[in-house]
Parts: C-alpha cells; sequence; structure tokens
C-alpha cells in the first residue's frame, strides 16, 4: 500500500489536465500574428500562420502551402483552405507548453500540441510550374 501513493502521483503527473475548449475570441487573441509549429507523438507536424481576418496559411513543412480561412462553430474552430472545401474542425485547449488542438472530424486521432522547436522552418514555395 505504501508503493500505491507514489505510483498514483507519478500517474496524475503523466495526464494531462482537461480543460474547457477556448471560445473563437480567446482562440483568436491568442493566435493572430502568430506562427504556430505543430508536433504529434513527439514529431514535427506542421505549421500555421494565423493572419488578420481569420486567414490562414498551412505547411505540413514540405514546401508546400495553403491558403484558407477558420470560422467558429460551437466550441469547434473549422478550417476550410482553397485545396479542401470540407471544412476541418478542432477544438483548442491551453496546455502547460501551448496550444493542445483535437480534431472534430475524427475523436479517434491523437491531439496536435504546439511545438516550442521543431527545428524546421515554415517555408513556402512558389507554385508547380511545368508539365
Amino acid at each position: 500500500m505504501r508503493y500505491l501513493l507514489p505510483v498514483l502521483v507519478l500517474f496524475s503527473l503523466a495526464t494531462p489536465v482537461v480543460a474547457d475548449p477556448m471560445s473563437a475570441a480567446e482562440f483568436e487573441a491568442y493566435v493572430t500574428g502568430k506562427t504556430l509549429y505543430y508536433g504529434q507523438s513527439g514529431a514535427p507536424y506542421g505549421a500555421e500562420i494565423y493572419h488578420e481576418n481569420r486567414r490562414v496559411t498551412w505547411s505540413f513543412l514540405d514546401g508546400e502551402c495553403k491558403e484558407g480561412y477558420w470560422y467558429a462553430e460551437g466550441s469547434n474552430i473549422c478550417f476550410v483552405y482553397e485545396d479542401r472545401p470540407d471544412p476541418q474542425c478542432w477544438t483548442f485547449e491551453r496546455g502547460a507548453g501551448g496550444l493542445i488542438a483535437s480534431f472534430e472530424n475524427n475523436p479517434e486521432s491523437e491531439a496536435l500540441y504546439e511545438a516550442q522547436d521543431v527545428g524546421e522552418e515554415m517555408i513556402c514555395y512558389g507554385p508547380k510550374i511545368g508539365v
């Protein structure tokens, strides 16, 4: 029994605290004018530039960037991109290290987290030219 308490304390420290989803106003205030990098499972996932008027530029850090916009739908923040007209809806919460994003289109998917330094730069190459 005396070993159970330390194990429970360690487990509780490793378990993320579930917070309320950010409102659209909170999300907008947090992201506007920033470039945020996201990670998943300890690896870089992508980056997004949050422009004024809820406009965004997304990249999987592969040199290809997609323009889009976001809007609020209930507690979700939904994104629509130039190459994908179906909304991609997320809930965002503040975690100890930044944002935590849960994909609401597929609640089974692993959450993304705001990465402080992913060792990658968001580069957008021009449009593809050629045959």
